[in-house]
């Protein structure tokens, strides 16, 4: 499996992905798209699975693939580290544009904040990075970008949406990175009452996106998942299964769970 990145400087808050290999979901009247199914014949990383890593000074977060309470899933354990388990993807937003998951912690952090630089963990994220068309790009904004890239590498996205497990805002919060306005977190779970259970996921992302971003020219090229700690220091393990893409009106298709 991948070991994805993080860094003190936080590049991974804008992670993205021009990787070699992409993902080709069916377009018009795709029903699903998996992108994140797994199972114990999986290399580590399972292609097209990679890990990230910016800063090789922050110990990378560790991955494996797992049976978890009757779910195979990619297990997450980071202690004052960060990485991401990332991979291309390229995805009709109009066919299927609702991104499903499972996801689970096994314990919250204690001082995370969103909205402090020092407090940029996350005991579970889902990431997603973005290529905007370039006419709504300006100058300003094309040579931040660029210089992000030649420090941190071509992964580094346009713009990227986080769906976090938080430990201090309630569900619903959303809220720019605290390193960049280009990234938006948004607080899907807070609930301590819910740790240590599988949880189910259900999210529009076209949607989400143009929120964020506007709506037209919009591509998703990176989906990511991490459990990062390097910031607080503390210690976090998490579970990620079950990905795949949706249209608006159809269910998702989760792994029963047999606990």
């Amino acid at each position: 499996m991948t070991r994805p990145v993080s860094s003190h400087a936080q590049p991974c808050a804008l992670l993205a992905g021009v990787f070699a290999c992409a993902v080709a979901a069916s377009t018009g009247a795709a029903a699903s798209v998996d992108v994140g199914r797994f199972d114990t014949a999986a290399p580590l990383p399972p292609a097209p699975w990679q890990e990230i890593r910016f800063d090789t000074a922050v110990p990378p977060t560790r991955y494996r693939i797992r049976a978890w309470d009757g779910v195979m899933a990619i297990e997450a354990e980071s202690e004052a580290s960060m990485s991401l388990l990332a991979r291309p993807v390229r995805i009709d937003l109009q066919a299927t544009p609702v991104l499903c998951w499972r996801w689970r912690i096994e314990n919250r952090l204690d001082k995370a904040d969103l909205r402090r630089r020092e407090g940029d963990d996350y005991a579970a994220r889902v990431y997603l990075g973005f290529r905007l068309p370039p006419s709504s790009l300006g100058l300003a904004t094309r040579a931040g970008l660029a210089l992000a890239r030649a420090r941190h590498g071509e992964h580094v996205p346009d713009a990227a949406l986080n769906y976090v497990w938080d430990n201090r805002h309630p569900v619903g919060t959303e809220a720019p990175n605290a390193y960049t306005e280009r990234t938006r977190m948004i607080v899907l779970r807070s609930d301590e009452a819910a740790t240590g259970r599988w949880q189910d996921e259900r999210r529009d992302i076209a949607a989400d996106a143009a929120t964020a971003f506007g709506g037209e020219g919009v591509e998703l090229t990176l989906l990511a998942v991490a459990t990062d700690t390097d910031n607080t220091g503390e210690r976090a393990q998490a579970g990620f299964a079950d990905l795949h893409f949706v249209a608006r009106g159809a269910q998702c298709r989760f792994t029963p769970d047999t606990h």
